[in-house]
């Protein structure tokens, strides 16, 4: 026998050592859980606020692309009237050299036919004449193409000035043209990273589904995200709210996830276990009518589960507690989603003394509990402050007892002194004036005494009033009021 209690007390032993060794695993684990959970929370919250910002940036560069191709298009209306006037403008320069060529050959027509002219004629009529008509056919001629040189430069300059607005255009369009090709180049590397990040996004996103398909991590999430809410809300642990309370009923053990203290003692139950499992698998589903299906037994599972809490009687086991338990669905779109399938759903859940509650209005639930627990701390404050003041009022009602005591003893000894003085000047120094009179004091007079004329100064109501502040004159007379109803 001895050996048997021996052996299985070593067992004992070793089954608590391999229960603590569990239990400290399974807090190691669960601590590890949790640090990665808020780094997840941290790091999609971060991808989220990148995404959106890489959103709003493109949605930038496409009005810029789409300004600077209108831009474009306005640019080259302005280069193809451009090339009409030049076209233009070139027939007109060609015009006006084929007239200069046109008007030389004439020229030189006419100094040809001059000088056949000339030659036709008598050697010894024109002898004398010829290199005067020459030097003259000469000058004229070097007129001629003078005017038509000038007409030239002239036409050369007014083309120039024509084409010079449309060479600084066309250098315009050139330089947006190669803004706009890099612009596009930087929208295309954002395009690329913006579908790396969704690739990423989807993946962590898999990650998440896959790891919330256990219903421990399910449940653990909803716990965190409730606990959050509620300190989000300002409340405190063991003090406004108390997590995983234990009540034993009649269908056995039952374990809420949380129960809310209200100010007037009473208590609300909160329960965080419903199902995401059918929503999650709406998420992988390959085609809508999958997807409809997976939502339509997401709304089935959450109208069974309120049906659930129902059966619990949560409010006979917590009394007092109201006649109704909270359902908190750990996120907006769980909550949406259930409604859109199953519109009837919140009027299911009144009926069965369930309030369906997201992060959003269970903060505001927490929050109206919240001002309650300060509106009755302040309520107890003043109630504390309201004994004190007539505490106050009382003692000073006793000091000022005393104080009349005093006054009292004060007048009395002062008209002591005074007859006491009245019967010394009357009885004793004149007698004692005739000592230096006869000679035979010092030189040293006897000096008067003289009565007291000050009184104890009495305070009146009115001087009392106004030293007062108002509102201690207000306090002052609402402690009066609760004495005289006392006494």
């Amino acid at each position: 026998m001895e050996v048997v209690s021996s052996v299985g007390s070593e067992m004992l032993l070793v089954f608590i050592g391999a229960l603590a060794g569990g239990l400290l695993v399974y807090w190691f684990q669960r601590q590890r859980l949790q640090q990665l959970q808020a780094l997840w929370e941290a790091d999609l919250r971060a991808r989220d606020e990148r995404l959106a910002a890489r959103e709003e940036r493109i949605g930038q560069l496409e009005n810029e692309i789409a300004s600077y191709r209108q831009r474009q298009e306005q640019l080259q209306d302005q280069v193809r009237c451009l090339e009409v006037e030049k076209a233009q403008l070139s027939t007109r320069l060609a015009e006006a050299h084929r007239a200069s060529e046109e008007q030389r050959q004439l020229l030189e027509q006419a100094q040809q036919k001059l000088s056949d002219t000339f030659k036709a004629l008598s050697d010894d009529a024109l002898k004398s004449n010829s290199q005067l008509l020459l030097q003259i056919a000469k000058q004229e001629l070097e007129k001629q193409q003078q005017a038509a040189q000038n007409d030239l430069e002239a036409r050369q300059r007014a083309i120039d000035e024509l084409i010079r607005p449309l060479r600084e255009t066309l250098d315009k369009v050139e330089q947006n043209l190669k803004q706009v090709e890099q612009n596009h180049a930087g929208v295309r590397e954002q395009l690329r990273l913006l579908s790396d990040l969704q690739q990423s996004l989807r993946a962590e996103t898999q990650n998440l589904v896959q790891a919330l398909r256990t219903p421990s991590a399910r449940g653990r999430w909803g716990e965190i995200q409730l606990r959050r809410v509620v300190e989000l809300a300002g409340m405190v642990n063991h003090c406004d709210f108390t997590e995983q309370a234990s009540v034993d009923s009649d269908d056995g053990k039952l374990r809420p996830d949380m129960i809310i203290h209200l100010p007037n003692g009473r208590k609300v139950v909160v329960d965080a276990k419903v199902s995401l499992k059918a929503y999650l698998e709406s998420l992988e589903a390959k085609d809508e009518e999958t997807r409809q299906a997976c939502l339509r037994e997401h709304a089935r599972q959450v109208r069974e589960h309120l049906r659930q809490l129902q059966s619990k009687r949560y409010w006979e086991q917590f009394d007092p507690a109201p006649e109704f338990v909270v359902a908190f669905l750990p996120g907006e779109v769980f909550f949406s989603a259930a409604l859109q399938c199953d519109p009837e759903l919140i009027e299911f859940a009144v009926t069965h003394k369930v309030i369906l509650a997201t992060p959003t209005t269970l903060i505001a639930l927490l929050k109206a509990v919240s001002y309650g627990w300060q509106e009755q701390q302040l309520t107890e404050s003043a109630k504390e402050i309201r004994e004190l003041g007539r505490l106050l009022y009382e003692r000073l009602g006793t000091w000022t007892e005393h104080l009349v005591r005093v006054s009292k003893s004060l007048e009395k000894l002062v008209d002591d002194y005074n007859k006491a003085v009245s019967s010394l000047e009357r009885r004793v120094l004149p007698a004692a004036r005739r000592f230096q009179e006869l000679g035979i004091a010092s030189s040293r007079e006897i000096a008067e005494l003289r009565p007291l004329d000050r009184g104890v100064r009495s305070w009146s109501v009115g001087e009392w009033d106004e030293a007062l502040e108002p509102a201690e004159r207000k306090l002052l007379a609402g402690l009066e009021g609760e004495a005289g109803d006392e006494f």
